[in-house]
């Protein structure tokens, strides 16, 4: 009786001082019965599907977590990768279909709906090369709707030339929406290994393997974790692993227990819980923080990359012991503009460009709402993209780049994107040109590791 209060204890004080939540429920919807080559009709079907599915969404998740105590911050709808839609369409109704979508979001009230998207990397269908030119107008003519594309894979290798392609739109997305200081890229990302069941945006899509209609969700956490590490100022690695790996069981049980409540009142299967550790602009939400409380004095310096690891095996093994559903992204987000510890770490020249992406080796997700010089030329943004979609395919994970050249901005100044985006410094890129590389194309071919069968 004794240790189920204490439970009880730990969970409340987790939830009233620690900043746990349940970052988001996203339900995830088949379009596939949507397709039609009549336009207008497709996109009536879309609406009348979403709309349909999730008409209760944010009413049941508010009203279950109000019951329950237990906030649960973000609403969000993924579908069918958009480009599966778009065989028979032109630039003009692939756009057209993003506005449906973000009518339809806004009329459901939720936060985000992700899925327009592409897989192009083994190659390109017509529905992916519309949905390709309809980006910049899609992500920066609508508010919820984001997108991604995936151009790599430890099976099929890299797709080079839709990664230099990618570097173009993403410029031409940041200048579309200049006077928000290229807003339209924070709601796309490029994926090497996506998950086909990932909550979180901007990268949320629904997997051709997914069911109908299903409610995946994703746990927050990194001030929970913090505040358990002050604790133990004294422990040793191990220790610290081991308080790491029970609080992380903690708040995966909480966030599954909310997940299928919320399921169930909508009559829709549980999916998937994401173990992701994801930061906010709140003070002690900072997954650099919870680096620097093992150790370092700013995150970025010599022993970051182990910290890192550390903290994010512990996190699955406490995860994967709570519940037999694990899947998404489950790691630790870094992402620069959500998160101080990372923001302090850029400004006091202990975290650089180079760092992050070699800490994306051990953690989740990869170069997260990078904020770089406007005038950082598509190629060399090309290059950052083909650099991390490596990383990913050589070490078998998901790696991703959400990154936004700033127009008229420059290294040092710092970028207001508002809300959860939160603000971020703008990063120096390399100086020197990776042209001639991107300029070959072609597809640089699948490693060792893809034979395994």
């Amino acid at each position: 009786m004794s240790l189920a209060f204490q439970e009880i204890q730990e969970t409340i004080r987790m939830i009233q001082m620690e900043k746990l939540d349940i970052r988001t429920v996203t339900m995830g919807i088949s379009l596939h019965d949507c397709i039609d080559p009549d336009q207008e009709a497709m996109r009536r079907r879309v609406y009348e599907k979403i709309t349909g599915a999730a008409a209760e969404l944010k009413k049941t998740a508010d009203k279950t977590a109000d019951e329950y105590g237990i906030p649960i911050v973000n609403k969000r709808i993924s579908i069918t990768p958009a480009a599966e839609l778009l065989g028979h369409s032109s630039v003009d109704d692939a756009v057209k279909l993003a506005h449906t979508l973000d009518q339809a979001a806004e009329a459901l009230g939720v936060d985000f709906i992700g899925g327009f998207s592409a897989m192009i990397h083994k190659g390109e269908t017509k529905g992916d090369r519309v949905l390709m030119d309809a980006l910049p107008r899609a992500l920066s003519e609508t508010q919820r709707v984001c997108g991604s594309v995936s151009t790599a894979s430890t099976k099929s290798g890299i797709n080079m030339d839709g990664v230099r392609r990618l570097g173009s739109i993403i410029k031409e997305a940041s200048e579309r929406t200049a006077d928000q200081d290229g807003l339209a890229c924070a709601k796309f990302v490029v994926f090497c290994n996506p998950a086909e069941d990932n909550p979180f945006m901007a990268g949320a899509f629904h997997g051709t393997g997914e069911q109908e209609v299903v409610l995946n969700v994703g746990v927050s956490g990194p001030g929970v974790v913090l505040h358990a590490l002050r604790r133990y100022p004294d422990a040793d690695l191990g220790e610290v692993a081991d308080v790491i790996k029970r609080t992380a069981f903690k708040i995966t049980r909480a966030g599954e227990l909310i997940g299928r409540e919320v399921a169930s009142r909508l009559n829709v299967p549980f999916g998937i819980m994401d173990l992701s550790l994801a930061p906010t602009n709140a003070m002690n939400d900072s997954v650099a923080e919870i680096l620097e409380e093992i150790g370092l004095e700013r995150v970025g310096t010599h022993g970051t990359i182990a910290a890192l690891a550390l903290m994010n095996d512990a996190v699955k093994k406490g995860g994967a012991m709570a519940s037999s559903y694990v899947g998404g992204l489950s790691g630790a987000f870094i992402p620069v503009s959500e998160d101080n510890g990372m923001i302090k770490g850029i400004e006091d020249n202990s975290l650089t460009l180079s760092k992050l992406e070699a800490m994306t080796c051990v953690c989740s997700v990869g170069l997260d709402m990078i904020a770089v010089n406007g005038d950082t030329p598509a190629d060399s943004i090309a290059g950052m993209i083909a650099d991390e979609m490596a990383i990913g395919m050589i070490n078998k994970k998901t790696t991703a780049v959400r990154v936004i050249p700033v127009p008229g901005r420059s290294e040092g100044d710092m970028v207001e994107f508002g809300g959860l985006l939160g603000r971020a410094p703008v990063m120096g890129m390399n100086p020197y040109s990776s042209s001639r590389m991107m300029e070959r194309g072609g597809r640089i071919p699948a490693p060792l590791q893809s034979l395994i069968n």
